[in-house]
């Protein structure tokens, strides 16, 4: 339950007990109740007046503790965002509608070599398990009683039932909820059958690399089964506690992974696409309505790469600047330096003297061959007030759901026709063709089916 209705039942509670407690409202001697008597107020309206009093003013309190204190938590399925619903459907049909009739064109591999979230670590508990999907597979997430987080395979090898749907984890190792077999988690192997003599030396799931880092449990993946080629860097400032959990939000989106970081390079889209200022909102159909123009965000953008040892990143350097009534508002001027690391993180940097320090990790995961899990969740300085890291995450969603709109719709151009202020789109996708390999699983429809 939300603290909103904690404290409105609260409150009505407390009227409750203000009315149970206050008796008649006449005692015999016609003197009124003390405790509606000392107040002046007498009979039920008043009564009721004063309940409802309490009621909206906690319900206000605790509305205002989580707008100044609690983090911002946004999650976005697949449907609420980017899909225009017409003519009486609803956004599900209208998305399913999209994803059916939308022509792909040819794409890359649907899952690069790489590092990618499958959670973030606060929403795993000691002890705990998760069922997740990822990179078209189904993963067992379960922090052990040592407090490490480990990724295995949901399905036992035995006859197949889910370890992550009422599995139980005993002490680093999960047990299949069917029979109790206990899987290790560090190497997946079957350590204990109930009821047999022996365990098979072969007898195992498999396990997944993994690390935590940043607040996100990440696994890797190869499609040749090759172990992790780089890691994913720490930031010193969230494991030292000086930057803390702010909030999070996390959107579904309809596409090939590689759509989404090639924006870093797509750099005239930012002065089309999101001048037009957050309050105009995310319907592309209206943020470039007349009412809102007298708020606008400039953008000046620079992609590059990065060469040995870390040719596996990039960089993205932002100057953002803000115009209001045509007055330029530099107080109000972010530098960030945006830096990809591999196919599915990417570390967005703030640093300013007025509204503190940190990062916003953005995350992209495949989910199947053509949807991708985005989360951003963003850390900062401890001793900034929480509402300016909720305010900048904020307007970033405003901004990347602009793009989601885009994304849902898009077809994939293989060969796309450019001009000369487009180069470093090209130059971009030649960068993360590094992440395919001969043997990365491809899309291709088969009598309308979907194998790869």
């Amino acid at each position: 339950m939300s603290n909103g209705k904690i404290a409105a039942c609260v409150g009505l509670g407390v009227g409750a007990v203000l009315i149970i407690q206050g008796g008649d409202p006449l005692d015999s001697a016609g003197n009124g109740s003390p405790i509606w008597r000392d107040t002046g107020l007498l009979g039920a309206p008043a009564r009721a007046v004063v309940c409802i009093i309490a009621g909206v003013s906690l319900l206000a309190m605790g509305w205002l503790y989580r707008l100044l204190f609690c983090p911002l938590e946004r999650s976005k399925a697949l449907e609420d965002v980017g899909y225009i619903a017409e003519d009486g459907r609803s956004r599900a049909q209208a998305a399913n509608e999209v994803r059916r009739r939308r022509k792909t064109g040819e794409l890359p591999p649907v899952y690069p070599n790489g590092w990618y979230r499958v959670l973030d670590s606060h929403l795993l508990e000691r002890g705990e398990v998760k069922n997740v999907s990822v990179l078209g597979e189904q993963v067992a997430v379960f922090r052990g009683q040592d407090g490490k987080a480990y990724v295995v395979d949901a399905y036992c090898p035995h006859l197949g039932a889910n370890l992550a749907v009422g599995g139980r984890v005993v002490g680093s190792c999960i047990e299949c909820p069917f029979h109790g077999w206990q899987f290790r988690g560090d190497d997946g192997k079957c350590v204990r059958i109930p009821y047999a003599e022996k365990v098979p030396e072969f007898a195992r799931v498999r396990c997944w690399p993994s690390c935590e880092v940043n607040g996100h449990v990440l696994v890797w993946f190869h499609c040749d089964g090759e172990d992790p080629q780089w890691k994913v860097p720490e930031q010193q400032e969230i494991t030292k506690g000086e930057w803390v959990y702010r909030g999070r939000t996390e959107h579904f989106v309809n596409a090939h992974i590689q759509e989404i970081p090639e924006n870093a390079a797509d750099i005239a889209h930012l002065n089309h696409l999101h001048t037009p200022g957050i309050v105009s909102g995310v319907d592309l159909r209206y943020t470039n309505s007349k009412i809102w123009e007298f708020v606008r965000h400039d953008w000046k953008v620079q992609w590059e790469p990065e060469s040995e040892p870390n040719k596996h990143c990039s960089q993205m350097l932002v100057k953002h600047s803000l115009t209001v009534f045509g007055h330029h508002w530099s107080l109000l001027d972010v530098h960030v330096v945006a830096r990809q690391v591999g196919p599915g993180v990417v570390f967005l940097l703030f640093d300013h003297s007025f509204l503190g320090r940190g990062v916003i990790m953005h995350c992209v995961t495949p989910v199947e061959p053509l949807l991708q899990c985005v989360s951003h969740t963003i850390f900062y300085q401890s001793n900034i007030p929480p509402l300016v890291p909720k305010f900048i995450l904020s307007a970033e969603c405003v901004q990347f759901e602009r793009d989601v709109m885009i994304w849902n719709n898009k077809k994939y151009i293989s060969k796309p026709l450019l001009v000369k202020e487009d180069s470093a789109i090209q130059k971009h996708r030649r960068w993360f063709s590094q992440f395919y390999s001969e043997n990365s699983p491809r899309l291709r429809y088969q009598h309308d089916t979907l194998d790869f």
